[in-house]
């Protein structure tokens, strides 16, 4: 142990009365009509689709939506009766994208900068700092490069800053999203430890609830116009198990959907890794001698613990990280692209080539509006409004984003922004689909509507790399699994899913 225990102030409460926000530019609010009120110490799981208003929610509890010029503030959100702004250091927010929140090069330093903006005492600042890294199980060098974080490292950190200010209200946003299975339950007890040992008021939002209901005392699910169903969660989730279910809310009881084996036909290589290196950083490997072909009609799921490289590897394979040894070839629909290694092709190349959806929707975004945005591709390959309109509508339609056509990207839920950035690639329909936690964000609505998306191209011919810890949708859409081991371990042999393989070989 690098720290002490952590300890807090007096739990906070909650209390809405009428409450709603409209974000600037948007017709509709994103919130309204919320009376809710949390008492101190309470441990609340909040619920609710994807759109529903919940990060809008826990940002307005933590005092981040804005002014006046950003969006519109209805009705009264209090805490301790207060206005968050005017208690910022009440409460702390682990955002859904952790890249957000790192400001700083060194993971100690990073741990540091909240307390250090709160005046804690140095002598004080680096016994916090040991504890919060300890508490969420990251056991990495306090100088260690904050940029050479996996994502489910990144989301540890972000954590580890927030437990470290010792606030009153803990506030966090699917903060298990991009961690392995063990991380997830390592984190969410780290998460239990502290409010037991603190005393502090606990909210949290994440779409499979029974990750948390060991460790909430309450269930609060969101509605489009105010709360669906508040109470203990056995009673919600027995009694209010339709409306919740019809809502996309994860039932614990609920069978998830599962595909049929592919229907596609002459299955052929789109691209043969031969004894590839992978690496973020030029010349620091994080995997090494990776054998693994991309078949079109096929589904390959990657996964493997944070930090070993699952990102890295499907960059590599997408063409937008230069091989750090070995070389990748493709097959011969992909043929026609200027030179014969993809991170050399050019990005209009790419476009009916190799689509790929990254870790954080918001790194791909470029444009001020949903429709702008689905729209960058398809203008450059300079189609007609005509095939635009063709290609769009119907993505619109089955993504669940046609009322939000003229939104900003940034301004969506999570899991919109998502479903937003697998549109973007999917419109200028390319052979190979490279798909960096595709469900991230979604409820069990447009999981599956996702999930069915992804298969029906897959039988359409498309080959598809998803890097993913979703257990559930490995079992329900993948063909086979290929998994990567820390500091450059063995791969495993290419295991098929529910009985089927592509037939391409992997081994490092």
């Amino acid at each position: 142990m690098r720290g002490g225990t952590i300890a807090a102030p007096a739990p906070a409460s909650i209390e809405a009365r009428s409450w709603g926000w409209r974000h600037g530019g948007r017709r509709a609010p994103a919130v309204s009509g919320l009376d809710l009120r949390v008492e101190p110490g309470e441990r609340v799981l909040l619920l609710g689709a994807s759109g529903a208003g919940k990060s809008t929610l826990l940002h307005g509890l933590a005092g981040v939506l804005g002014g006046d010029d950003e969006g519109e503030s209805l009705g009264e959100l209090t805490i301790d009766g207060r206005r968050p702004s005017a208690v910022r250091g009440r409460s702390g927010l682990v955002l859904q994208d952790p890249d957000s929140q790192i400001v700083m090069a060194r993971v100690g330093d990073d741990v540091a900068f909240g307390l250090e903006n709160l005046g804690v005492p140095a002598d004080e600042i680096w016994a916090r700092v040991g504890a919060a890294l300890d508490a969420v199980g990251l056991a990495l060098p306090l100088d260690h490069s904050t940029a050479a974080l996996s994502g489910g490292q990144r989301q540890r950190l972000a954590l580890a800053g927030v437990l470290a200010m010792r606030p009153g209200l803990i506030l966090l946003d699917e903060p298990t999203a991009n961690l392995d299975p063990d991380g997830v339950h390592e984190v969410r007890d780290a998460v239990a430890r502290i409010a037991d040992e603190t005393g502090a008021t606990l909210v949290v939002i994440e779409h499979r609830v029974s990750v948390w209901l060991p460790v909430v005392d309450r269930v609060v699910v969101l509605g489009q116009g105010g709360l669906i169903a508040d109470g203990r969660p056995d009673d919600v989730l027995v009694e209010q198990a339709a409306p919740l279910r019809a809502a996309g809310v994860w039932l614990p009881s609920d069978v998830p959907w599962r595909a049929d084996p592919s229907t596609a036909r002459g299955s052929e290589p789109l691209m043969t890794a031969h004894r590839l290196d992978v690496a973020r950083v030029p010349g620091v490997p994080v995997q090494r001698g990776i054998d693994l072909r991309v078949d079109s009609g096929c589904i390959t799921a990657i996964t493997g613990p944070n930090g070993a490289g699952k990102s890295t590897l499907a960059l590599t394979m997408a063409g937008l990280l230069r091989p750090e040894g070995g070389r990748l070839e493709p097959g011969a629909p992909m043929a026609g692209a200027r030179g014969t290694e993809p991170w050399r092709w050019r990005s209009r190349d790419l476009l009916t080539r190799i689509g790929t959806v990254f870790q954080h929707p918001e790194h791909q975004f470029l444009t001020g509006s949903v429709l702008a945005e689905l729209e960058v591709g398809p203008r450059a390959l300079k189609m007609s409004p005509a095939e635009r309109r063709e290609r769009i509508e119907p993505l619109l339609s089955s993504l669940r984003l046609e009322a939000l056509t003229a939104a900003n990207p940034f301004t969506l839920s999570g899991g919109e922004k998502r479903r937003l950035s697998v549109g973007t690639v999917l419109v200028t329909r390319p052979r190979m689909l490279v798909l960096d936690e595709p469900t991230f964000g979604q409820d069990a609505n447009t999981w599956r509507e996702l999930a069915r998306l992804i298969t029906d191209l897959r039988d359409e011919g498309v080959g598809i790399i998803a890097v993913t810890h979703d257990d559930t949708f490995i079992d329900a859409v993948a063909d086979s699994r290929f998994g990567l081991a820390l500091a450059g371990g063995a791969a495993l042999t290419d295991a098929p899913v529910r009985g089927r393989s592509n037939g391409g070989g992997v081994s490092a």
